[in-house]
């Protein structure tokens, strides 16, 4: 018979290399054609376009973050925004000794009622008049007297000397029996 060149050893029939007694150890790497440099300028270019649509979508991503933090910014802090007047005005309604006598100590406000029965929603127009910015906000009012509610009204006008809005009316409608408006601050 036959046997199989030197290295080569079969066990349960198949074929396989044995590594040779030498200690050094040589590859000859062939040079490379026409073909592979053709193969690998297009890899490249294919690479390079893929980087560069993950760049764009990280550019977008990093814009639309921006933008949200833009947006929570101005919602929360700016001195414009309808949450920090609505603020304000609750504040001024707690402090106001005529209010606190109708509706009690512990005064809480709240906004629209939602079709989920949240009432976080304060109700608030923006308008210009004279060429000054101006808002009304509408929220509602109720304390520690049982049953007692009342409707806040509240209209700003942007002050162009200090860049923020200031109070031009509060007034508080009643809604319960004695019906009356009690007026916190008129600067009309």
């Amino acid at each position: 018979g036959w046997r199989p060149p030197r290295g080569l050893r079969t066990r349960t029939g198949g074929l396989r290399a044995e590594r040779p007694a030498e200690s050094s150890k040589q590859v000859s790497v062939p040079k490379a054609g026409k073909e592979e440099t053709l193969l690998s300028a297009a890899y490249r270019v294919k690479e390079a376009g893929k980087d560069f649509t993950y760049f764009i979508v990280v550019l977008v991503g990093i814009g639309v973050t921006g933008g949200l933090f833009y947006v929570i910014f101005k919602e929360l802090f700016s001195s414009s925004s309808p949450s920090k007047i609505y603020g304000d005005a609750l504040d001024k309604c707690r402090s106001h000794p005529e209010i606190i006598g109708v509706f009690g100590e512990s005064i809480k406000g709240y906004g629209e009622a939602t079709r989920r029965g949240r009432r976080q929603f304060v109700s608030h127009i923006e308008y210009i008049k004279d060429g000054l910015k101006h808002m009304r906000l509408k929220f509602y009012i109720e304390g520690s007297e049982t049953g007692k509610q009342g409707t806040v009204h509240v209209e700003v006008k942007e002050n162009p000397e200090k860049g923020r809005f200031e109070f031009r009316y509060i007034f508080v409608d009643v809604d319960t029996y004695p019906r009356r408006t009690i007026v916190i601050e008129d600067n009309r």
